[in-house]
C-alpha cells in the first residue's frame, strides 16, 4: 500500500507551483525539531525512524492516487507526470531512534530538491509527533517503576493502527511487553494476556473461572482477583493452585493500601512466589506513588498510549537552507514570533563530561567537538534507506540505543516533578 497520500493538500500545490515557476530542483535541506519541550518535561524521547523510513520506501504515486489527484484539480498534467517517476533520491540524517532529544535539537534533516523533500513534512511529522510523544511518556513511566517491569495495554484507548505504533514506541523506551498481537507479529514485541472482568462473570462461580484459566494456562498464569471481593480470590487462588500461582492482578480500588493487604494475604498463605501486578488507569505519577508498596509490574493503557497528556511531540520540518543558482547554500529561516527558527545546515553533538550530558550542543558551522558524542547519522543516502533501522532489528537497535542514551543524562532527569531541560541547549 502506498504512503503518498498520508499528506497534506498543499505539499502538493506547492510542488504544482514549484514546477511552474522552476524552483522545484533547487537543492534544500529541511529539518525536523522541536521548539520546546512539553511543560515540565526534562527531555524527549526520539521514536518512529523506523516507520517513516518503511514508510518513505512505500511513497509512490500509482494511477489510482494521480487519478484521484487530477479528479480533485490538486494537480495539473504537468505534475501529474513528475508525481509518476516520483522516487526520493536525496539524503536523510537523523538522531538514532531511542535517542533522547532536548529543544532545538535536529532529530532528522532531509536533502534533496525542494520538490521531492517538501512531500515528506507530513508524513515525517504524523510519525514521528506521535511516537516521539508516547516514547517520551513511557520513558518517565519506566523510571517511575524504578526497574519493576511495564507492559503496554493500551489498544483499546486509541486507533487501531495507532495502538501497533504506540506498542512499538513504549517498547523501545523501555516498556517490556504489549497486549497488542499485530505489534508483537510485526515488531517482534513479548506479548502478554491472561483474561478480563468477562471471564469471570461468564461462569457460575469465580473458581469456576479461576479452574478454567488454571486447566488452560497452567499455575504460572495471572488470575484477576478483583472483579468481587478481593480477599475471598485471593484465598481460592492460593487454595487452587497449593500456593504456587504465579500471579494476582488488581484493577481497582486504592491501589497503595490494597497491594499491601493482598501481599500480606499471599504470605500469610505461604504464597510467597506469587507476585502482584497492577494496571487501573496508571501514569508515572501513580507508579511513583507505588514505589514503596510491594508492586510486581505494571501495565499501563490509556495513558502511554496517549503520550500522558501530551498526545504530540511538538515537532515542526523546517527548511533551513537550499542552494542559489550559482551554487552556494543560503540559510533560511522563520522570523516570526514565537515561531522563529534557525537556519542553516546544523550538526548536533552531546558534550559528556566522564560520560555524563552536560550540554545539547547544535552548530551551524563547524564539526562536534572531541569531547562531544556525534548525534546525527545517515539512514538514507541517494534514496537508498539503510536497512540497519528496518524492522525487528530496528526496534531492538533502538531499544538498546535508548538505554545507553537515557544512561547519559544527569540523575535529576528521572525527576518526574516539573523541572526544566535536563541540559541546556547551546546553540553555535
Amino acid at each position: 500500500m502506498t504512503s503518498a497520500l498520508l499528506t497534506d493538500q498543499y505539499e502538493l500545490t506547492m510542488v504544482d507551483a514549484a514546477l511552474k515557476d522552476g524552483t522545484a530542483d533547487r537543492r534544500c535541506v529541511f529539518e525536523v525539531f522541536a521548539r520546546r519541550l512539553p511543560d515540565g518535561r526534562r527531555y524527549g524521547v526520539v521514536a518512529g525512524l523506523g516507520r517513516f523510513l518503511t514508510a518513505l520506501t512505500d511513497f509512490r504515486f500509482g494511477d489510482e492516487e494521480i487519478g484521484f489527484l487530477r479528479d480533485r484539480d490538486v494537480i495539473d498534467a504537468g505534475t501529474a507526470e513528475y508525481l509518476a517517476d516520483y522516487r526520493f533520491t536525496g539524503d536523510v540524517r537523523a538522531y538514532r531512534e531511542g535517542e533522547v532529544f532536548f529543544p532545538n535539537s535536529p532529530v532528522l534533516q532531509v536533502e534533496g530538491t525542494f520538490a521531492e523533500a517538501v512531500v515528506l513534512e507530513t508524513l515525517a511529522l504524523s510519525i514521528f509527533n506521535a511516537d516521539s510523544a508516547i516514547a517520551s511518556a513511557a520513558a518517565r513511566m519506566v523510571s517511575a517503576a524504578d526497574k519493576r517491569p511495564l507492559a503496554e495495554m493500551g489498544s483499546r484507548r486509541t486507533g487501531e493502527w495507532n495502538a501497533v505504533a504506540a506498542a512499538r514506541a513504549a517498547y523501545i523506551a523501555g516498556f517490556g511487553a504489549t497486549s497488542n498481537l499485530e505489534a508483537g507479529r510485526t515488531w517482534g514485541i513479548p506479548t502478554m494476556g491472561t483474561a478480563a472482568h468477562a471471564f469471570t462473570l461468564l461462569h457460575d462461580s469465580e473458581e469456576a473461572a479461576f479452574r478454567s484459566q488454571l486447566d488452560a494456562l497452567g499455575t504460572g498464569t495471572t488470575l484477576l482477583v478483583d472483579t468481587y471481593d478481593i480477599e475471598a480470590a485471593v484465598d481460592t487462588a492460593v487454595r487452587l493452585t497449593d500456593g504456587k500461582l504465579g500471579a494476582v492482578r488488581i484493577d481497582s480500588g486504592d491501589l497503595p493500601s490494597v497491594v499491601a493487604s493482598v501481599r500480606a494475604q499471599l504470605d500469610r498463605l505461604g504464597a510467597t512466589g506469587t507476585k502482584i501486578t497492577v494496571t487501573n488507569d496508571l501514569d508515572e505519577y501513580t507508579i511513583a506513588a507505588l514505589r514503596a508498596a510491594p508492586v510486581d509490574s505494571y501495565g499501563v493503557g490509556t495513558s502511554v498510549v496517549s503520550g500522558s497528556g501530551h498526545p504530540a511531540a511538538g515537532m515542526v520540518f523546517k527548511l533551513v537552507a537550499h542552494k542559489e543558482d550559482g551554487g552556494d547554500w543560503v540559510p533560511v529561516a522563520k522570523k516570526s514570533a514565537d515561531k522563529a527558527s534557525l537556519g542553516g545546515r546544523k550538526e548536533a553533538g552531546r558534550r559528556l563530561r566522564n560520560g555524563i550530558a552536560t550540554a545539547e550542543v547544535v552548530l551551524t558551522t563547524g564539526q562536534v567537538g572531541p569531547d562531544e558524542r556525534p548525534l546525527l547519522v545517515p539512514v538514507v543516502t541517494n534514496g537508498e534507506v539503510h536497512q540497519e533501522f528496518l524492522g525487528v532489528q530496528g526496534v531492538e537497535a533502538a531499544r538498546a540505543h535508548h538505554k545507553l542514551a537515557k544512561a547519559e543524562l544527569p540523575a535529576d532527569a528521572a525527576r518526574i516533578g516539573r523541572g526544566d531541560p535536563a541540559i541546556p541547549t547551546l546553540v553555535i
